[in-house]
């Protein structure tokens, strides 16, 4: 199987935020190709333009990259033009689920369960915000991942700070035409369980139930310790994982993705849930989500990368 792939590039590093995990993931991918049997090669558009992949003539191309231009569908719209058969959503898609506003937008019009937010261009709009939302509430950049900037705002007084610290780790946006930008917003707090599914083309992987200190899932605690806990399968009964399956395909299928992506969810005491957000291009790294839940489901690393690569195609199809 390995031979029908041809030249691989596994596109890593990136110039997002998340360049760091990116480079783990996509080194983790790249050997485990390898070992395959796969001509797979590193990619990092950050050290070389991406048209330059044009000369080096994969036939297809490994997309590991982490937020920015990796998930937001440029590094999807150059391959497209080359030509370049590509894992994971297309260009529509991943710019849409990399942006979490118009992704509940999108969500609520289909009636996907997703926390109230909005946007926020000021920090002086603390008590609008918070009379909406109310509190607890989470204040976080409108299109990163790995936890990025994201606060828990619990008192009006810690408004502000988060505010900076969201503003701070923004990816920028263009202005809209009267000046605003969309780079922050707050979302309803929801309390609860965390889960995270994992998606493999049409099937949703088991479930993974997480179980942070505090509840701080943050980008220190994703990657860089061991106190998180990790439950795979989560304990749930089959039912409520069935039925968070099947609307997480629903939504999956709503931004227009494909190939595999991973959803965050939370699922209250009562038993409703709701989704926080898609991601398109999940982490492959030692303490990443998608392939635990691979491993429950009897799918090794190895395997795993070589379904994702299967699945690679161009435009949005």
């Amino acid at each position: 199987m390995a031979g029908d792939f041809g030249k691989v590039a596994v596109l890593m590093g990136g110039s997002s935020a998340e360049r760091e995990i990116s480079l783990i993931s996509g080194q983790a991918v790249l050997a485990s190709l390898v070992a395959a049997g796969v001509d797979a090669f590193a990619f990092d558009p950050a050290r070389q333009p991406i048209w330059t992949l044009a000369t080096q003539k994969p036939d297809r191309a490994f997309i590991i990259l982490h937020g920015g231009d990796g998930e937001d569908g440029t590094i999807q719209a150059a391959l497209d033009l080359m030509k370049i058969p590509y894992t994971g959503s297309g260009v529509l898609a991943s710019a849409l689920a990399l942006d979490k506003i118009r992704t509940k937008l999108l969500w609520q019009a289909v009636g996907i369960p997703t926390p109230r937010a909005r946007l926020v261009q000021a920090a002086e709009e603390a008590a609008a915000v918070i009379a909406e939302l109310g509190l607890p509430l989470i204040v976080k950049p409108v299109r990163e991942g790995s936890s990025i900037g994201v606060t828990k705002v619990a008192r009006p007084e810690e408004f502000a700070a988060a505010f900076a610290t969201a503003a701070a780790a923004s990816v920028a946006s263009p202005s809209l035409p009267d000046g605003r930008q969309e780079d922050v917003m707050a979302e309803e707090f929801v309390a609860g369980i965390e889960l995270t599914a994992a998606v493999l083309g049409r099937s949703v992987l088991p479930l993974v139930r997480i179980e942070a200190p505090a509840g701080r899932y943050d980008y220190q605690n994703k990657y860089f310790t061991d106190v998180v806990q990790y439950h795979c399968p989560a304990g749930l009964a089959a039912e409520k994982e069935a039925e968070i399956g099947r609307t997480v395909l629903a939504a999956f299928a709503a931004l227009g993705c494909r190939g595999w992506g991973r959803a965050d969810l939370i699922l209250r005491p009562d038993g409703s849930f709701s989704l926080l957000e898609m991601n398109t291009a999940p982490g492959m790294t030692g303490h990443s989500l998608a392939p635990m839940a691979a491993r429950a489901a009897g799918i090794d690393f190895g395997a795993l990368v070589l379904r994702i690569l299967a699945e690679a195609r161009c435009g949005q199809g």
